[in-house]
């Protein structure tokens, strides 16, 4: 089957050509899915797309015209896809579900170690020969309470892990996960009382109508001064304003994001010899407690392996009209 490939980076090649063994005829682009870049999809069947990609309703009309019937996502996310107007069209949909929660579980957490311990200043300090330990104090993890908002596969897998060094675990969630409950002693509570007792807060829900801005003025004025937010699922859970804000006054002491709101067109792409335009996330890279990096808590070899394979299953199921069990209901 004829693939289009948007957006493929030089880290995915190895392990898509693999997963592949030449199967499908494929295209691989390093230009991201856009109105102006959809017309390449001329005389194709199928088109991947990452996470960066625009499958807005304008972007599947001409994908549509150009002859495509499937979108095979190599992300679990999807709502950078307009689902309605794909079922209106006949353009099926199918993603990957869990390439590996403990990637990102991981990433997590090496986020808020990193900015305990406040890492990247200690090694900016050593590179320069400069070995004092002034302002390098960090806490304990053990006996802090951390809040996980989102016990799915990859929440789940940041509770065991957190619970490994001693943390009180609380969390949030329409559905409770019996299991850390019994053998992580997971406390079930609503939104805002996590809000009032955690010292660290931890983001890993999908971005939907209800949850955007999950995260802002009202939320952040109920949590505990100083508190660590860490957010490594989608940007827009986060009102990125209020958080500055709220890091100006100190209510927030440390802030560790993986993801942004307005991370397209930025993140996955060397901009070092531009002038930043996005005077948002300028801000935010002048504080000493924030740690900030390009959506990069996926990539992990397993990962990358597991993407690129079920990526590849979910061509085949398309092409041969087997089941797709990794489709998106529309």
């Amino acid at each position: 089957m004829k693939t289009i490939v948007y957006s493929f980076h030089k880290f995915e090649k190895p392990y898509f050509e693999r997963a592949n063994a030449g199967s499908h005829e494929m295209k691989y682009l390093d230009v991201k899915l856009s109105a102006h870049t959809a017309p390449l999809s001329k005389g194709f069947d199928a088109a991947s797309l990452f996470v960066s990609d625009d499958a807005s309703a304008q972007v599947l009309e001409i994908l549509h015209q150009n002859g495509v019937r499937f979108l095979a996502l190599r992300s679990a996310g999807f709502n950078n896809v307009d689902l309605k107007k794909a079922k209106q069209l006949g353009i099926r949909v199918a993603r990957v579900p869990a390439y590996s929660p403990y990637s990102v579980a991981e990433h997590t957490v090496a986020l808020m170690l990193a900015l305990n311990r406040k890492l990247i200043r200690a090694h900016s300090r050593v590179t320069e020969q400069n070995f004092s330990l002034d302002g390098l104090t960090g806490f304990d993890m053990n006996g802090k309470t951390a809040g996980i908002i989102g016990t799915g596969k990859i929440g789940a897998v940041v509770a065991r892990i957190l619970h490994g060094f001693g943390c009180r675990l609380l969390a949030f969630d329409k559905i409770e996960n019996e299991i850390l409950k019994q053998r992580h002693h997971v406390q079930y509570t609503d939104c805002a009382s996590l809000c009032r007792q955690s010292d660290i807060i931890t983001l890993h829900v999908p971005l939907t109508d209800q949850t955007k801005y999950l995260i802002d003025n009202t939320c952040i004025e109920m949590m505990r001064k100083s508190v660590m937010l860490i957010n490594t699922s989608r940007g827009a859970l986060v009102n990125t304003k209020d958080v500055i804000q709220n890091l100006k006054n100190g209510k927030i002491g440390y802030l560790g994001i993986d993801v942004y709101e307005e991370e397209a067109g930025l993140f996955f792409e060397d901009h070092s010899e531009d002038i930043l335009q996005d005077d948002t996330i300028a801000r935010l890279m002048t504080f000493p407690n924030v740690l900030i990096t390009s959506h990069q808590a996926f990539l992990t070899q397993t990962s990358l392996q597991n993407i690129s394979t079920t990526t590849i299953s979910n061509l085949d199921c398309f092409e041969e009209n087997r089941i797709l069990e990794n489709e998106i209901e529309q």
